[in-house]
């Protein structure tokens, strides 16, 4: 296998699927991560109409056991791994904090977090592993960490859990040649931020149209990034609409 190997969460829509486009255009073989077939199916018939540089692999990352399937299909077919990009995610209904439910939570949780975190376990694992030994993980965080959107609790705690996880992985990759880093992205434009078009709430309780930049330049980053040589890392990296209300939001 002279393809590099690389398994994109989310991989079905939005910034998911550009990013496993451009990594397929780069040379990757791309395992795609996500809940319905159907919808991996079509993203990969998009990104490699022939079907032998692309692998839909249909999975609820929030178990710990169907990411070990998971990652065990993908490695039964190509051998190794060389990068993950865990970039699933979800947003929570925007409610008042004290309304939030605890289903919601758990389910924003599990697939921002706990998802993010099972599949960089196996990952490591299969990273240590193989020969040569080593690989890349990116993750999808937020620039909601720093700044993070009103009514937005669980969204933010699990993003700042993910800023929390992309260091200590990192630590814990150098001696086996794991290259941990981040994304942080203001307003891409997919169908998850439609609706800053019409307006969203703002820190002061008003409503307003927000900016958005094309996903493509988001792609670019994350190419940029997992082209490296293992030994640099892209430990964090901010993309966003220039005219976003982010520095000195609220």
């Amino acid at each position: 296998m002279s393809k590099r190997i690389a398994i994109v969460t989310g991989g079905g829509t939005g910034i998911g699927k550009a990013i496993a486009k451009r990594l397929h255009a780069d040379g990757f073989a791309v395992a795609l991560f996500g809940r319905r077939r159907d919808v991996l199916d079509a993203a990969g018939a998009e990104i490699d109409p022939s079907g032998e540089g692309i692998q839909s692999v249909a999975v609820n990352i929030s178990d710990r056991a169907a990411v070990e399937a998971a990652f065990a299909e993908v490695i039964g077919k190509w051998g190794r791994l060389d990068l993950l990009v865990n970039n699933a995610g979800m947003n929570n209904q925007s409610v008042p904090l004290e309304d939030i439910t605890a289903e919601d939570w758990d389910r924003v949780i599990g697939v921002n977090l706990s998802g993010a975190f099972f599949c960089t376990q196996f990952a490591f694992r299969q990273f240590k592993a193989q020969d040569p030994q080593g690989g890349r993980i990116i993750n999808n965080g937020s620039i909601s960490v720093t700044m993070p959107r009103p009514q937005a609790s669980p969204y933010a705690a699990t993003k700042a859990g993910i800023a929390g996880l992309t260091r200590a992985s990192a630590l814990d990759g150098r001696r086996y040649n794991i290259a941990v880093g981040q994304i942080d992205i203001g307003n891409a434009g997919t169908d998850m931020t439609e609706r800053m078009a019409s307006g969203v709430l703002q820190p002061d309780g008003s409503m307003a149209v927000e900016p958005t930049i094309n996903v493509t330049h988001i792609s670019d980053a994350v190419s940029y990034m997992a082209g490296l040589p293992l030994d640099a890392n892209t430990l964090t990296m901010t993309v966003m609409a220039t005219q976003m209300p982010f520095v000195g939001r609220g």
